[in-house]
Protein backbone atom coordinates (compact mmCIF):
# COMPACT_ATOMS: atom_id res chain seq x y z
CA UNK A 1 0.00 0.00 0.00
CA UNK A 2 1.19 3.54 -0.90
CA UNK A 3 0.36 6.74 0.77
CA UNK A 4 -0.75 9.90 -0.96
CA UNK A 5 2.72 11.35 -1.24
CA UNK A 6 4.05 8.30 -2.97
CA UNK A 7 1.13 8.33 -5.33
CA UNK A 8 1.63 11.95 -6.16
CA UNK A 9 5.34 11.44 -6.71
CA UNK A 10 4.67 8.46 -8.93
CA UNK A 11 2.15 10.42 -10.94
CA UNK A 12 4.62 13.26 -11.45
CA UNK A 13 7.28 10.84 -12.62
CA UNK A 14 4.86 9.32 -15.11
CA UNK A 15 3.90 12.75 -16.38
CA UNK A 16 7.53 13.72 -16.81
CA UNK A 17 8.23 10.49 -18.61
CA UNK A 18 5.25 11.07 -20.95
CA UNK A 19 6.38 14.63 -21.67
CA UNK A 20 9.86 13.34 -22.47
CA UNK A 21 8.46 10.68 -24.80
CA UNK A 22 6.25 13.20 -26.57
CA UNK A 23 9.22 15.49 -27.06
CA UNK A 24 11.33 12.66 -28.46
CA UNK A 25 8.49 11.63 -30.82
CA UNK A 26 8.15 15.22 -32.04
CA UNK A 27 11.90 15.47 -32.63
CA UNK A 28 11.97 12.16 -34.49
CA UNK A 29 8.98 13.21 -36.60
CA UNK A 30 10.64 16.48 -37.57
CA UNK A 31 13.88 14.71 -38.37
CA UNK A 32 12.07 12.11 -40.50
CA UNK A 33 10.20 14.85 -42.34
CA UNK A 34 13.42 16.69 -43.08
CA UNK A 35 15.10 13.51 -44.28
CA UNK A 36 12.19 12.58 -46.56
CA UNK A 37 12.05 16.15 -47.88
CA UNK A 38 15.74 16.07 -48.65
CA UNK A 39 15.32 12.69 -50.41
CA UNK A 40 12.44 14.03 -52.52
CA UNK A 41 14.46 17.14 -53.41
CA UNK A 42 17.42 14.99 -54.39
CA UNK A 43 15.20 12.73 -56.53
CA UNK A 44 13.65 15.78 -58.18
CA UNK A 45 17.08 17.11 -59.03
CA UNK A 46 17.99 13.73 -60.55
CA UNK A 47 14.79 13.80 -62.62
CA UNK A 48 15.50 17.34 -63.79
CA UNK A 49 19.06 16.30 -64.67
CA UNK A 50 17.77 13.20 -66.46
CA UNK A 51 19.62 10.72 -64.26
CA UNK A 52 16.84 9.15 -62.20
CA UNK A 53 16.20 5.44 -62.96
CA UNK A 54 12.47 6.00 -62.45
CA UNK A 55 12.63 8.52 -65.34
CA UNK A 56 15.16 6.79 -67.58
CA UNK A 57 13.47 3.38 -67.79
CA UNK A 58 10.02 4.64 -68.98
CA UNK A 59 11.80 7.11 -71.27
CA UNK A 60 13.76 4.28 -72.90
CA UNK A 61 10.53 2.31 -73.39
CA UNK A 62 8.86 5.34 -74.98
CA UNK A 63 11.81 5.94 -77.31
CA UNK A 64 11.84 2.30 -78.38
CA UNK A 65 8.10 2.45 -79.06
CA UNK A 66 8.62 5.69 -80.99
CA UNK A 67 11.30 4.08 -83.17
CA UNK A 68 9.12 1.07 -83.90
CA UNK A 69 6.12 3.21 -84.84
CA UNK A 70 8.31 5.51 -86.95
CA UNK A 71 9.71 2.49 -88.82
CA UNK A 72 6.21 1.06 -89.37
CA UNK A 73 4.96 4.45 -90.58
CA UNK A 74 7.87 4.69 -93.04
CA UNK A 75 7.14 1.22 -94.44
CA UNK A 76 3.43 2.07 -94.73
CA UNK A 77 4.33 5.32 -96.51
CA UNK A 78 6.50 3.46 -99.02
CA UNK A 79 3.70 0.94 -99.64
CA UNK A 80 1.18 3.75 -100.17
CA UNK A 81 3.50 5.50 -102.62
CA UNK A 82 4.08 2.25 -104.50
CA UNK A 83 0.33 1.60 -104.61
CA UNK A 84 -0.35 5.09 -105.95
CA UNK A 85 2.40 4.65 -108.54
CA UNK A 86 0.93 1.30 -109.64
CA UNK A 87 -2.53 2.85 -109.92
CA UNK A 88 -1.10 5.70 -111.98
CA UNK A 89 0.68 3.29 -114.32
CA UNK A 90 -2.51 1.22 -114.61
CA UNK A 91 -4.51 4.32 -115.52
CA UNK A 92 -1.90 5.31 -118.12
CA UNK A 93 -1.88 1.82 -119.60
CA UNK A 94 -5.67 1.65 -119.62
CA UNK A 95 -5.86 5.07 -121.30
CA UNK A 96 -3.38 4.00 -123.96
CA UNK A 97 -5.22 0.75 -124.59
CA UNK A 98 -8.50 2.64 -124.80
CA UNK A 99 -6.94 5.13 -127.22
CA UNK A 100 -5.54 2.33 -129.39
CA UNK A 101 -8.87 0.51 -129.33
CA UNK A 102 -10.79 3.66 -130.24
CA UNK A 103 -8.24 4.45 -132.94
CA UNK A 104 -8.59 0.99 -134.47
CA UNK A 105 -12.36 1.20 -134.20
CA UNK A 106 -12.34 4.64 -135.82
CA UNK A 107 -10.08 3.32 -138.58
CA UNK A 108 -12.41 0.40 -139.21
CA UNK A 109 -15.42 2.73 -139.13
CA UNK A 110 -13.89 5.15 -141.62
CA UNK A 111 -12.78 2.24 -143.79
CA UNK A 112 -16.28 0.76 -143.71
CA UNK A 113 -17.83 4.13 -144.60
CA UNK A 114 -15.38 4.60 -147.47
CA UNK A 115 -16.05 1.07 -148.72
CA UNK A 116 -19.76 1.76 -148.51
CA UNK A 117 -19.32 4.98 -150.51
CA UNK A 118 -17.21 3.13 -153.08
CA UNK A 119 -19.87 0.43 -153.33
CA UNK A 120 -22.59 3.03 -153.85
CA UNK A 121 -20.50 4.79 -156.46
CA UNK A 122 -19.98 1.46 -158.21
CA UNK A 123 -23.72 0.85 -158.11
CA UNK A 124 -24.36 4.33 -159.52
CA UNK A 125 -21.75 3.78 -162.20
CA UNK A 126 -23.32 0.48 -163.25
CA UNK A 127 -26.93 1.62 -162.91
CA UNK A 128 -26.62 4.94 -164.80
CA UNK A 129 -25.81 5.04 -168.49
CA UNK A 130 -23.75 8.19 -169.01
CA UNK A 131 -23.50 8.51 -172.78
CA UNK A 132 -20.76 10.31 -174.54
CA UNK A 133 -23.08 12.47 -176.61
CA UNK A 134 -21.95 15.58 -174.80
CA UNK A 135 -18.30 14.93 -175.59
CA UNK A 136 -19.13 13.86 -179.15
CA UNK A 137 -20.99 17.11 -179.74
CA UNK A 138 -18.04 19.08 -178.48
CA UNK A 139 -15.60 17.13 -180.65
CA UNK A 140 -17.79 17.52 -183.73
CA UNK A 141 -18.09 21.27 -183.08
CA UNK A 142 -14.31 21.48 -182.93
CA UNK A 143 -13.92 19.54 -186.18
CA UNK A 144 -16.40 21.79 -188.00
CA UNK A 145 -14.49 24.94 -187.26
CA UNK A 146 -13.36 26.68 -190.43
CA UNK A 147 -10.29 28.33 -188.98
CA UNK A 148 -8.15 25.95 -186.92
CA UNK A 149 -6.05 28.85 -185.71
CA UNK A 150 -8.94 30.83 -184.34
CA UNK A 151 -9.08 31.20 -180.52
CA UNK A 152 -10.76 28.36 -178.69
CA UNK A 153 -14.30 29.26 -177.73
CA UNK A 154 -16.53 26.92 -175.84
CA UNK A 155 -19.82 26.32 -177.47
CA UNK A 156 -22.82 26.27 -175.12
CA UNK A 157 -24.47 22.90 -174.77
CA UNK A 158 -27.73 22.72 -176.62
CA UNK A 159 -30.18 20.50 -174.77
CA UNK A 160 -32.90 21.09 -177.32
CA UNK A 161 -31.61 18.13 -179.30
CA UNK A 162 -32.51 15.84 -176.46
CA UNK A 163 -35.51 17.66 -175.01
CA UNK A 164 -37.68 19.38 -177.69
CA UNK A 165 -39.01 22.08 -175.39
CA UNK A 166 -37.95 25.54 -174.19
CA UNK A 167 -34.53 25.37 -172.64
CA UNK A 168 -32.05 27.55 -170.81
CA UNK A 169 -28.36 27.56 -171.63
CA UNK A 170 -26.10 27.91 -168.58
CA UNK A 171 -22.48 28.88 -168.80
CA UNK A 172 -21.26 25.96 -166.70
CA UNK A 173 -18.11 23.94 -166.58
CA UNK A 174 -17.99 20.53 -168.21
CA UNK A 175 -17.86 18.72 -164.86
CA UNK A 176 -20.92 20.60 -163.61
CA UNK A 177 -22.75 19.74 -166.83
CA UNK A 178 -21.84 16.08 -166.43
CA UNK A 179 -23.09 16.07 -162.83
CA UNK A 180 -26.39 17.64 -163.89
CA UNK A 181 -26.61 15.22 -166.79
CA UNK A 182 -26.03 12.29 -164.39
CA UNK A 183 -28.79 13.54 -162.10
CA UNK A 184 -31.20 13.89 -165.02
CA UNK A 185 -30.45 10.40 -166.29
CA UNK A 186 -30.94 8.99 -162.78
CA UNK A 187 -34.34 10.67 -162.61
CA UNK A 188 -35.19 9.33 -166.07
CA UNK A 189 -34.10 5.86 -164.97
CA UNK A 190 -36.39 6.12 -161.94
CA UNK A 191 -39.45 7.54 -163.76
CA UNK A 192 -39.10 5.77 -167.06
CA UNK A 193 -37.01 2.63 -167.12
CA UNK A 194 -37.83 2.10 -170.82
CA UNK A 195 -35.87 5.22 -171.83
CA UNK A 196 -32.49 3.93 -170.67
CA UNK A 197 -30.58 0.79 -171.34
CA UNK A 198 -31.15 -2.23 -169.15
CA UNK A 199 -29.10 -2.04 -165.98
CA UNK A 200 -26.30 -4.57 -165.71
CA UNK A 201 -26.52 -6.97 -162.80
CA UNK A 202 -25.13 -5.43 -159.63
CA UNK A 203 -22.58 -7.48 -157.85
CA UNK A 204 -23.66 -7.48 -154.23
CA UNK A 205 -21.15 -7.83 -151.49
CA UNK A 206 -21.32 -11.23 -149.89
CA UNK A 207 -21.45 -11.41 -146.12
CA UNK A 208 -19.34 -14.11 -144.56
CA UNK A 209 -21.38 -14.21 -141.35
CA UNK A 210 -25.01 -13.78 -140.44
CA UNK A 211 -25.56 -10.89 -138.03
CA UNK A 212 -28.55 -8.67 -137.24
CA UNK A 213 -30.24 -6.93 -134.33
CA UNK A 214 -33.85 -7.60 -133.32
CA UNK A 215 -35.68 -5.99 -130.38
CA UNK A 216 -32.52 -5.11 -128.46
CA UNK A 217 -30.83 -8.46 -129.04
CA UNK A 218 -28.05 -9.52 -131.40
CA UNK A 219 -28.22 -12.58 -133.61
CA UNK A 220 -24.79 -13.79 -134.77
CA UNK A 221 -24.03 -17.14 -136.46
CA UNK A 222 -26.94 -19.00 -134.92
CA UNK A 223 -26.62 -17.61 -131.38
CA UNK A 224 -28.41 -14.79 -129.57
CA UNK A 225 -26.64 -12.19 -127.45
CA UNK A 226 -28.27 -9.82 -124.99
CA UNK A 227 -27.39 -6.88 -122.83
CA UNK A 228 -25.22 -7.66 -119.81
CA UNK A 229 -23.79 -10.88 -121.25
CA UNK A 230 -20.03 -11.49 -121.23
CA UNK A 231 -18.53 -12.08 -124.67
CA UNK A 232 -15.10 -12.72 -126.15
CA UNK A 233 -14.16 -10.39 -129.04
CA UNK A 234 -11.65 -11.74 -131.54
CA UNK A 235 -9.86 -9.89 -134.34
CA UNK A 236 -7.25 -11.13 -136.75
CA UNK A 237 -3.64 -10.75 -135.60
CA UNK A 238 -4.81 -9.66 -132.11
CA UNK A 239 -5.38 -11.41 -128.81
CA UNK A 240 -9.04 -12.05 -127.87
CA UNK A 241 -10.45 -9.67 -125.30
CA UNK A 242 -13.29 -10.10 -122.85
CA UNK A 243 -16.11 -7.54 -122.66
CA UNK A 244 -19.69 -7.03 -121.42
CA UNK A 245 -22.47 -5.96 -123.78
CA UNK A 246 -24.04 -2.68 -122.64
CA UNK A 247 -26.24 -1.56 -125.57
CA UNK A 248 -27.46 -3.13 -128.82
CA UNK A 249 -28.70 -0.69 -131.46
CA UNK A 250 -29.91 -1.15 -135.02
CA UNK A 251 -26.45 -1.17 -136.62
CA UNK A 252 -23.96 -1.17 -133.73
CA UNK A 253 -23.16 -2.94 -130.47
CA UNK A 254 -21.65 -1.13 -127.47
CA UNK A 255 -19.57 -3.06 -124.94
CA UNK A 256 -17.43 -2.35 -121.87
CA UNK A 257 -13.94 -3.76 -121.35
CA UNK A 258 -12.59 -4.99 -117.99
CA UNK A 259 -10.62 -1.74 -117.57
CA UNK A 260 -13.84 0.30 -117.72
CA UNK A 261 -13.39 1.68 -121.25
CA UNK A 262 -16.32 1.54 -123.66
CA UNK A 263 -16.19 0.78 -127.39
CA UNK A 264 -18.53 -0.24 -130.14
CA UNK A 265 -18.72 -2.69 -133.03
CA UNK A 266 -20.70 -2.25 -136.20
CA UNK A 267 -22.88 -5.15 -137.24
CA UNK A 268 -21.47 -4.77 -140.75
CA UNK A 269 -18.01 -5.54 -139.33
CA UNK A 270 -19.36 -8.76 -137.84
CA UNK A 271 -20.99 -9.65 -141.18
CA UNK A 272 -17.75 -9.08 -143.08
CA UNK A 273 -15.72 -11.14 -140.61
CA UNK A 274 -13.49 -8.31 -139.43
CA UNK A 275 -14.52 -9.12 -135.89
CA UNK A 276 -15.99 -12.26 -134.38
CA UNK A 277 -17.67 -12.77 -131.02
CA UNK A 278 -18.64 -15.71 -128.88
CA UNK A 279 -20.05 -16.35 -125.43
CA UNK A 280 -17.52 -16.24 -122.60
CA UNK A 281 -18.52 -18.88 -120.04
CA UNK A 282 -15.54 -18.32 -117.71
Amino acid sequence: EMDDEDCERRRMECLDEMSNLEKQFTDLKDQLYKERLSQVDAKLQEVIAGKAPEYLEPLAALQENMQIRTKVAGIYRELCLESVKNKYECEIQASRQHCESEKLLLYDTVQSELEEKIRRLEEDRHSIDITSELWNDELQSRKKRKDPFSPDKKKPVDFSLTFPRPYIVYMLQDLDILEDWTTIRKAMATLGPHRVKPEPPIKLEKHLHSARSEEGRLYYDGEWYGRGQTICIDKKDECPTSAIITTINHDEVWFKRPDGSKSKLYISQLQKGKYSIKHNHN
